[in-house]
């Protein structure tokens, strides 16, 4: 009678399961998804992007009608954080139309995610993380120009690009806000998707994300650095360009979770 064994099998570990060994060329093809996803039915999902455009003309003429124009920059990068949140409707057309349902504008303006509030939960803590991004912003402004009033936009720019605390500045807001933009695109590109998807709780799919993100970052950085090349032409356009550029970007980052699932 043989004393041998057979010794266990050992299993994949969490970070190898979690990988997909995906090219940098990927990330393309989640925006030519993206892009068949916003013309089928292109009504809706322009609507949905012009509605953003909307949005952001109100707050940007709004911050300036205010005199809150110091905060204008920061605004606008922490609305990069709640960016995949306000994509929810975009998600759930792409999500239909891989299901082979019709979709429609009613679908996309009143979702109702698997996870239900829990979705609203992550919005609450993405919301206080762009908010926490903005007052960093407006610390490294007084660190290096002191507490004294704002000069308006006319007066910052040369302030910025042609003194050299204007530049240290920069390169000390660069930094604090790559740390930023690094840690809201990990947790969130793939848990407000997983959320819609998925019965699962805030903190579980933020978690996700996380590890997706960072076992697969030669994708996920390609893929970052299209949304972000994306979303600064949009901005460059006076927010025109978003009409287009949200609703691709938001189709494209659903096919990008389906990928990574």
């Amino acid at each position: 009678m043989s004393n041998s064994h057979t010794a266990p099998i050992a299993g994949p570990t969490a970070a190898q399961a979690r990988q997909r060994g995906l090219s940098a060329r990927a990330a393309l093809g989640w925006l030519g998804a993206g892009w068949r996803d916003l013309m089928t039915s292109p009504a809706s999902s322009f609507f949905y992007g012009l509605v953003v455009f909307a949005i952001s003309v109100a707050v940007t003429a709004g911050l300036i009608f205010l005199g809150l124009d110091y905060i204008l920059f920061p605004a606008i990068a922490a609305f990069m954080v709640v960016g995949p949140l306000v994509a929810i409707g975009l998600y759930e057309k792409s999500r239909l139309i891989g299901a082979n349902r019709p979709s429609s504008l009613g679908h996309m303006l009143f979702v109702r995610p698997a996870s239900g509030a829990q979705v609203l939960f992550t919005g609450v803590i993405l919301l206080g993380l762009a908010l926490l991004w903005m007052r960093s912003a407006v610390i490294v402004y007084a660190l290096f120009f002191g507490l004294h009033p704002f000069p308006g936009m006319d007066h910052i720019v040369p302030m910025l690009f042609t003194t050299g605390i204007g530049w240290a500045m920069l390169l000390t807001g660069t930094v604090i806000g790559g740390i930023f933009a690094a840690f809201s695109f990990a947790i969130s590109v793939f848990a407000i998707p997983m959320l819609l998807d998925e019965r699962t709780d805030a903190f579980t799919a933020m978690g996700t994300s996380i590890s997706i993100v960072w076992n697969n970052r030669r994708v996920m950085i390609a893929w970052g650095a299209i949304v972000l090349g994306l979303t600064v032409v949009g901005l460059l356009t006076g927010f025109v360009g978003l009409i287009v550029i949200f609703p691709l970007l938001g189709h494209a980052t659903w096919h990008a979770y389906r990928a990574m699932k």
